[in-house]
């Protein structure tokens, strides 16, 4: 197989850098197709030696790259399927963006989600302790926003309105027991977070937990 001068030197991923697109082009023009394939393998595998953070990749990625690097001239018998030429010239995907306004924009929306995901929860414990959680982020946040204007009063007056009246824990309560401070620990998880298994991962809150804090769990209505 030929290739002109102009590919020998235009960097068409310049993440890889020349001399890995040079190889790439130099396997392609291997006339046995077993050696060829042999050393498509290798240049992959060269490329994550090269590059640790690439051993994360999807290894497809690496060989639509190396594909791409060739000039598309590059066959072999690889795990994955030749990508389509016009790859290179396929526009994006529009990026989805959130709806709607950010009703606490200190907060951001990601408190509203687990809010939302706090109001969905039947049991009551689990709530409370989705609240707690909750309202030490908030606390951290609105101390970062606003340091001379605070106080517990005003992070259950913003749960209550994000959560549209659904959320509630008693503020007596959270101010004696200091639950809203950052340095009072207690873990929970809500069902769509990841179970972790670090030692600093969060877990699901017991109420044998709260009992020993001399905490009691507040009934809904």
């Amino acid at each position: 197989m030929e290739h002109t001068e102009s590919n020998m030197h235009a960097v068409t991923l310049k993440e890889y850098g020349k001399n890995i697109q040079r190889l790439a082009i130099h396997i392609a023009g291997i006339e046995d197709r077993d050696k060829r394939t042999q050393s498509a393998f290798a240049l992959v595998e060269l490329v994550k030696q090269l590059n640790p953070q690439m051993k994360t990749e999807n290894d497809q990625k690496i060989w639509d790259d190396i594909h791409i690097m060739s000039g598309f001239t590059l066959d072999v018998d690889g795990p994955y399927p030749k990508p389509e030429q016009d790859l290179l010239f396929r526009k994006p995907k529009n990026v989805g963006y959130p709806k709607g306004e950010v009703k606490f924009k200190h907060y951001g929306r990601n408190i509203e989600k687990l809010i939302e995901k706090a109001v969905e929860l039947e049991d009551d414990e689990e709530q409370e302790a989705a609240i707690i959680y909750i309202g030490q982020l908030m606390r951290s946040f609105h101390s970062t926003w606003n340091r001379d204007n605070f106080d517990d009063a005003i992070i259950l007056d913003d749960i209550k309105t994000l959560s549209k009246g659904k959320l509630h824990i008693d503020l007596d309560k959270v101010r004696e027991m200091g639950l809203f401070e950052t340095n009072t620990r207690r873990d929970f998880k809500l069902p769509s977070e990841p179970e972790s298994s670090s030692p600093g991962g969060r877990r699901k809150f017991s109420g044998n937990d709260r009992r020993r804090n001399g905490g009691h769990s507040k009934k809904r209505r």
